[in-house]
């Protein structure tokens, strides 16, 4: 087991840990104690994982033990500990400000839809994630898991390479046993790389699925909240509560969901950037294959110009500038009103805010001209043409697949604040353009750094996704507990 106080933590499951509340062999209060003595042990001189913890958790804890003495159990969630991503509005006495001292004046009026559905399930919220501020949407060259409020957010499984951004505090802590149930937030790769970087379960759901609204934006066509956790169940079991109107995910959990279907097999250029990726993924397609799936090789002909055209940066840039300053509007307390405001804030206050990479998508996104535009319509129009018409759309449909199976993210970099991380590849940005779901599970690991294995599919698609991740899951038993090695010691 890894350092610190109740390592257990980092190995059980909410599902798990549900189950010893419901025997008696644990309350609410003992297990919020133990996430919150396992955060101050570990996480402020080594991981920062969490920017706030909720003074009122116990309180909260104290409640739902009352109630399950009554008889009264929420859901399969209840009294379970829960750590939210810091751009997701809490109505209560924590920040909410995407990382960014501009912030920090004031708290949210209100919950966000997404943690007014956890904290009726009966979740206890113990606190907020650290980010890479302004959801990785401010400058070209950040570090994934940095930012001005809460500094560097550090991989639990070796502690000098990247937590992988923009949900990195939630996936550490997910992987450190901090909280049984996080929430990260995607716009293109920000539940799927941290969850891979960190060898968790990370479930980006459709645009639309779970609400958006208390959540500070990026791009309003591709923004989506999801759970990041230790295991499918666990994802699953939370996306029926923060999802609108869905339900009946936990029922797709099957051991045998791959049976029979056929599952479209991605290469370049979605392999080929890391030897170490590419033998986890021939590894994980050999498992796919002993579980019953039909392997289809496919070939994502759209991608190409996808990748090399501007025009998802046109569409973030855009949506950026109006979702924001539309956000801003309905804070208060706050010394910034507009994009523009913060920043001319982070200028005034560059030594803290700026001390290492800039500000230049706000600049561009400040430039830009509106969502009537016809540079940002075209965008849009070409966009959703590869990545959905011509892109998912097309390979499902001429190939009658039930999904689409790509490694998830290379080894987990080195950090560097000052020149920024390198980025070798990934497979999150079809499904981001196109607003559909896509779920990363823990395949295996290079020289201990995590490496997953992503699903995707159309519009809908969540319950299959998650049988198909659950049945990966069951076969290959590929997560394990981090170890907070301070460096690689390699041959």
């Amino acid at each position: 087991m890894g350092p610190g106080p109740h390592s257990e933590l980092a190995d059980l499951s909410g599902a798990d840990l549900a189950r010893k509340l419901a025997a008696g062999e644990l309350t609410s209060v003992e297990l919020v104690q133990m996430s919150l003595d396992r955060i101050e042990a570990i996480d402020r001189d080594s991981t920062r994982a969490v920017i706030e913890i909720n003074p009122d958790a116990l309180d909260i804890a104290r409640r739902r033990d009352a109630e399950r003495r009554r008889g009264r159990v929420r859901s399969p969630l209840h009294g379970l500990p829960l750590l939210v991503k810091d751009n997701i509005d809490t109505g209560d006495r924590m920040l909410t400000t995407a990382g960014s001292l501009a912030m920090t004046g004031a708290p949210a009026a209100r919950d966000a839809p997404l943690v007014a559905r956890l904290r009726r399930a009966g979740a206890v919220l113990i606190g907020k994630t650290n980010l890479s501020e302004w959801a990785n949407a401010r400058s070209t060259r950040s570090s994934s898991g940095w930012s001005g409020r809460g500094r560097q957010t550090r991989n639990p499984h070796v502690l000098d390479r990247s937590p992988g951004g923009s949900s990195s505090g939630s996936g550490v802590a997910a992987a450190a046993g901090f909280a049984a149930i996080t929430i990260g937030t995607e716009t293109d790769g920000s539940i799927v790389s941290p969850a891979s970087a960190n060898g968790v379960v990370g479930l980006k759901p459709g645009v639309g699925v779970v609400s958006q609204r208390g959540i500070i934006p990026i791009a309003a066509s591709q923004d989506a909240a999801g759970p990041m956790t230790r295991t499918v169940e666990d994802a699953a079991a939370v996306l029926a509560v923060i999802a609108e109107g869905h339900a009946g995910y936990r029922a797709r959990l099957k051991g045998d969901a791959l049976r029979g279907k056929r599952l479209g097999v991605l290469r370049q250029p979605f392999t080929g950037y890391s030897e170490h990726t590419d033998g986890c993924y021939e590894t994980s397609l050999a498992a796919l294959q002993d579980s019953g799936a039909v392997l289809v090789e496919v070939d994502f002909a759209s991608i190409k110009e996808l990748r090399e055209s501007s025009v998802e940066l046109t569409i973030l840039l855009h949506e950026l500038k109006a979702g924001l300053n539309q956000y801003l509007r309905g804070r208060r307390g706050l010394a910034v009103r507009t994009m523009a405001d913060v920043m001319r804030w982070n200028k005034a206050h560059a030594s803290e805010e700026m001390p290492y990479f800039r500000q230049e998508f706000f600049e561009q996104a400040q430039a830009t001209r509106g969502l009537t535009s016809k540079k940002y319509v075209d965008a849009r129009a070409t966009a959703l043409r590869l990545a959905r018409t011509e892109g998912i759309d097309q390979l499902l449909r001429r190939h009658r697949l039930a999904a689409l199976v790509a490694p998830s993210n290379a080894p987990a970099a080195a950090l560097d604040v000052v020149d920024g991380e390198k980025r070798l590849g990934g497979s999150s940005q079809p499904s981001a353009v196109a607003g559909y779901p896509i779920v990363t599970v823990p395949a295996g690991a290079a020289f201990g750094l995590p490496l997953g294995l992503s699903f995707f599919a159309g519009a809908g698609s969540e319950g299959r996704l998650l049988g198909f991740a659950y049945a990966f899951e069951q076969a290959t038993r590929a997560r394990r507990p981090p170890e907070f090695l301070p460096t690689l010691t390699l041959p």
